[in-house]
């Protein structure tokens, strides 16, 4: 539906023509692109760890959710680098293959672990992407996230394709 970048920290990532992913990296031009962890809270932690979180997907589904309940999200808006549509992202299990476009393959790390900033952007939506479900669990909406395995140019429209991972699957769970 959409892809975003940003060169600088800021909570919003603009929309762009296309991205270009790299191998290993993650969006070319991305402050989050790297080896290592790019996160400020991941970085403060321990700056050598790899970083799992190179390409960042939501749902616009989730968009449509938080929408019923008054809040108004626009793809780039939480920070995620592919908004997508049609595609359960939050029933993927660990080691999935995104094929985006023509070229790139984004292997799915598990799931975005949202922050105290998305309240700082709109009061109230970060009680909307993280809630618990029946058993009292906590459940994580606010996207997946993903290791770039081979590069190539996304754009808005571009079909994904999955290959899931031999079974048994693993569940998501934050990265």
């Amino acid at each position: 539906m959409a892809v975003s970048s940003n060169a600088a920290y800021s909570f919003t990532k603009p929309n762009r023509e296309s991205i270009t992913l790299l191998a290993g990296l993650g969006v070319e031009g991305d402050v989050h692109a790297g080896v290592t962890v790019k996160h400020r809270s991941r970085v403060a932690q321990d700056p050598t760890k790899p970083n799992l979180r190179q390409v960042h997907l939501i749902h616009q589904e989730l968009f449509d959710e938080v929408a019923e309940a008054g809040f108004t999200v626009a793809p780039g808006q939480l920070g995620e680098n592919v908004t997508t549509v049609g595609i359960d992202l939050l029933a993927l299990p660990t080691g999935t293959l995104l094929r985006l476009g023509e070229e790139a393959v984004v292997e799915v790390t598990g799931l975005r672990n949202p922050c105290a900033q998305i309240d700082n952007f709109q009061a109230g939506l970060l009680k909307r992407v993280v809630g618990r479900d029946d058993e009292g669990r906590i459940v994580r909406k606010a996207g997946i996230m993903g290791v770039v395995r081979r590069g190539g140019t996304v754009r808005p429209g571009d079909p994904i394709t999955l290959t899931l991972p031999a079974e048994p699957h693993v569940p998501l769970a934050k990265v």
